[in-house]
């Protein structure tokens, strides 16, 4: 479970193949009159491929992920060249103007809001322009989250894109990359106010469009914003049979019955999900706790049931290789 350097390459073609690919498209688009009627590359003028915003979003954070991890590969260059000609302060006003839009509130919440983050934080890692560009798109989500999370009194639990743990998985990365004290403590008190009181979790899943576990990202978010102290308290109590594994579902891979059909195809993408949360889970516990051995069996074979399908048909192309990537990098 290692990013070789013809895994990174594989990924990088994928990414580089969707990434400028305008159509087909599915817009999360509000209009406030017929002026609006415009094409993905009009209203975004970086995010426009990938057949949706968001995957256009963490296509980016899997490129200057890989570029970073493995400098050394042969799509090194293009990867360069195309984020140079991405990340100019004119085409992120672009995508800042959309947002002030009234009809843009609620435009990619949570999901693109916390992937814009992630992005932010791993471009930040390179000693390029490029995180400059990007940060008055991140700010501008940053002050999204920081204007919703207190009025977010309930979380969601769903396995996809509204999953409010996931967001703060994400945005958790960027408020540790930029050292952001007020921001993490916004996560973290959030985080206890949807999830501190969770226990025996029923683990209700899959659902028939999960690209996401509720039960384990919501463990990994708790991980991430809790001291280890009281993640040893809370994560036993929340999921306390783990060393009979149970619940079962959470250690089996899915089917994926119909790899063309794009909500079926997320099934791969939770058994990705799956791979990366049973990796992380499990290095936050003690080699003599009986559940880990059975975590990280859950990542090997999850990671086995997805890893040959993260190319081959576009609804699942455009986006399944991110998340391989957070299950080989991660843990």
């Amino acid at each position: 479970m290692s990013l070789a350097r013809s895994t990174a390459s594989r990924f990088a073609k994928i990414a580089l193949g969707h990434l400028t690919r305008e159509y087909p498209n599915k817009l999360d688009h509000v209009m406030g009159s017929a002026d609006d009627v415009r094409s993905p590359r009009e209203l975004h003028p970086i995010f426009f491929g990938s057949f949706d915003w968001h995957s256009c979003v963490h296509g980016y954070w899997l490129l200057a992920t890989l570029l970073r991890l493995r400098p050394e590969m042969a799509e090194a260059e293009t990867i360069i060249a195309l984020f140079d000609d991405a990340f100019t302060h004119e085409k992120v006003a672009g995508e800042v103007a959309y947002l002030a839009r009234p009809e843009s509130r609620g435009f990619e919440r949570p999901y693109g809001w916390a992937w814009s983050l992630m992005l932010q934080a791993e471009l930040l890692r390179h000693d390029r322009p490029w995180a400059k560009a990007h940060a008055p798109l991140a700010a501008a989500f940053k002050a999204r989250f920081e204007t919703f999370l207190p009025i977010a009194d309930y979380p969601v639990r769903t396995g996809a894109h509204y999953n409010t743990a996931f967001a703060l998985v994400l945005a958790y990365e960027y408020a540790e990359m930029t050292g952001d004290q007020p921001f993490f403590d916004l996560l973290q008190s959030r985080a206890l106010v949807w999830y501190g009181q969770d226990a025996a979790c029923p683990a209700w899943e899959p659902s028939g469009d999960d690209f996401l576990s509720p039960a384990l990202i919501e463990a990994e978010a708790m991980r991430r914003l809790l001291s280890h102290e009281r993640f040893q308290i809370w994560f036993p109590r929340f999921l306390p049979d783990l060393g009979q594994k149970q619940p079962a579902t959470l250690f089996n891979p899915v089917r994926v019955s119909d790899r063309s059909d794009g909500k079926i195809a997320h099934l791969d993408g939770l058994n990705l999900s799956r791979a990366w949360c049973w990796r992380t889970l499990a290095s936050a516990m003690s080699e003599a706790d009986p559940g880990k051995t059975h975590a990280v069996n859950a990542a090997l074979n999850h990671l086995a049931a997805a890893i040959p399908h993260v190319s081959g048909d576009y609804m699942g192309e455009h986006w399944l290789a991110t998340f391989a990537l957070l299950a080989l990098e991660n843990g």
